[in-house]
């Protein structure tokens, strides 16, 4: 069997600061490492995502691709290449178009998970600052892009108790990201992360984000500095310091939440508790997989290695497509 793994061209073109580099960076190590681990057991390539993907994967005489893609531009980029996939019937890992559209608008994302009785955030969206007359919610409120991932236009100043506040990052955010930007009740608790993986069968041991060791007056947020510059001071505890039956509502809640929008072998669900209730906070339909340092990557080594992670990833899509 002969394996793609395909990544996307530079984001730097859109996103000109530090967000686009890291972005670029991270992706660059995660194929150094995909294709040293896939090298063992496949013939493996690494291809670009852009123009020539149909006729490069063909000339390759492709399998299977391992999908890294997010997609550089548009509001359905992350559904991009597995919707060019599925027209020409190749088989890939990872969520379909439909479930990658649903998990990353964040929008949609609520509306369905409060349609199937799952505990989310309150929320609302605006396109415009013309829009923010008609919010009338309580402050505390958390301001993000409504198709970013990664922590991209999540900054500390994200959390905001005034209409003044708002207003700024409301602005601050039209200006460079998609519309809507979701403003979203704030869920002061504990923060967790839940790896589901092998068909939504199978929950990874839930990672515990602990910020106590964060410098005073930083927000207790996931915030692009906190990612980026304070990383050092934050701590994480696999498995999560919890009891057996918060431990037991917090991973039913993140596996249907991975059936509700249909997604596919492995996905992360960030939550919050708040009075005993796991609250979830962002779906990430396309986990990072840089080894050592993304959060699935992480919560399964304390269970199997990194290269036990990505075989079961490719042996969950070739699962599904009878390969």
């Amino acid at each position: 069997m002969k394996i793609a793994i395909v990544t996307d061209k530079s984001r730097t073109a859109y996103l000109k600061d530090i967000e686009g580099q890291s972005e670029d960076a991270q992706k660059q190590e995660t194929v150094i490492s995909l294709n040293r681990v896939i090298s063992k057991k496949y013939d493996c390539v690494n291809l670009i995502f852009d123009e020539d993907i149909i006729k490069n994967l063909k000339e390759q005489k492709i399998d299977l691709v391992f999908n890294l893609c997010n997609g550089v531009v548009g509001s359905s980029r992350l559904s991009q290449l597995p919707a060019i996939l599925e027209s020409i019937e190749m088989p890939y890992t990872g969520s379909k178009p439909l479930g990658h559209g649903l998990a990353y608008n964040k929008v949609y994302t609520g509306k369905i998970l409060k349609g199937a009785g799952i505990p989310t955030p309150d929320f609302s969206y605006v396109n415009s600052l013309e829009e923010l007359d008609n919010i009338s919610m309580k402050f505390p409120l958390f301001i993000k892009p409504s198709d970013e991932g990664s922590s991209r236009g999540i900054y500390q100043d994200n959390i905001v108790n005034d209409k003044e506040a708002l207003k700024k990052v409301i602005k601050r955010s039209l200006e460079k990201y998609n519309p809507p930007i979701m403003i979203m009740e704030y869920i002061e608790g504990k923060e967790f992360t839940v790896g589901v993986i092998e068909n939504g069968k199978r929950v990874l041991p839930i990672l515990e984000v602990d910020f106590s060791n964060l410098p005073e007056g930083l927000n207790r947020i996931n915030s692009f500095e906190i990612k980026n510059e304070y990383y050092k001071y934050m701590l994480r505890h696999i498995p999560a310091r919890i009891e057996k039956e918060l431990k037991l509502k917090i991973e039913e809640v993140a596996k249907d939440t991975f059936k509700e929008l249909d997604l596919k072998d492995y996905s992360r669900v960030d939550i919050r508790v708040k009075d005993n209730i796991p609250y979830v906070i962002e779906v990430n339909s396309l986990p990072g997989l840089k080894e050592g340092y993304s959060d699935i990557c992480n919560m399964s080594e304390k269970e199997f290695s990194y290269e036990e992670l990505i075989f079961g990833i490719i042996d969950s899509a070739k699962e599904r497509y009878g390969l």
